[in-house]
């Protein structure tokens, strides 16, 4: 399907107020902060290349939505 195929008519243009209301919040703020790891883990992170303070941010993000999952279902 092409752009000019499809029907806005049924959508409400977005005027200024809405992007006065509107606001940016990804990504969230880092926070620096001192964590201690066990010295196999973290050779075995930045084992994996350049970033491993992103990666530590990445599986730590992944446990807390997995578990946020989990509670909507409880």
């Amino acid at each position: 399907m092409r752009d000019s195929d499809i029907d806005y008519s049924d959508i409400p243009a977005l005027d200024q107020s809405f992007f006065k209301r509107a606001t940016v919040e990804w990504p969230p703020v880092k926070k620096q902060l001192t964590i201690r790891l066990d010295a196999d883990v973290l050779d075995w992170l930045k084992g994996q290349g350049r970033g491993y303070q992103t990666r530590i941010n990445r599986i730590l993000r992944v446990a807390m939505e997995s578990k946020r999952r989990s509670a909507r279902r409880s």
